[in-house]
């Protein structure tokens, strides 16, 4: 019965985790410091999906420098980024290993170091 407890114990510490890693690039790097001890690995797939949204979300940022163009590729890109942030965070919340839509696979294959 005590395993039982602790594994579960576990599963929220990691669900806990994953969620703050999708709250604002501080709570990204909390998320990783609390995970660089207990390394669970439902947190770790979260925050490298983390790394992912932040990391396009910088290069929406680059390209949105451009005139015209880039403003454009920049408004709809956030649009899409927010709702590719909404569903890793609802993945996070509901304890599911889900990928972000779009480029989460990419995430994953890119990220797989971190």
């Amino acid at each position: 019965m005590e395993t039982t407890n602790n594994s579960i114990a576990v599963a929220d510490e990691g669900k806990k985790i994953a969620t703050i890693a999708y709250i604002t690039i501080i709570g990204l790097i909390i998320a990783f410091v609390m995970n660089n001890e207990k390394k669970d690995a439902f947190a770790s797939y979260h925050i490298r999906q983390s790394v992912g949204l932040a990391a396009t979300g910088l290069a929406l940022g680059i390209i949105g420098m451009i005139p015209i163009i880039g403003w454009i590729i920049n408004i709809l890109g956030i649009f899409v980024l927010l709702y590719m942030w909404v569903m890793g965070l609802m993945n996070a919340i509901n304890g599911k290993e889900t990928p972000v839509p779009f480029l989460g696979e990419k995430y994953k294959e890119w990220l797989k170091n971190i």
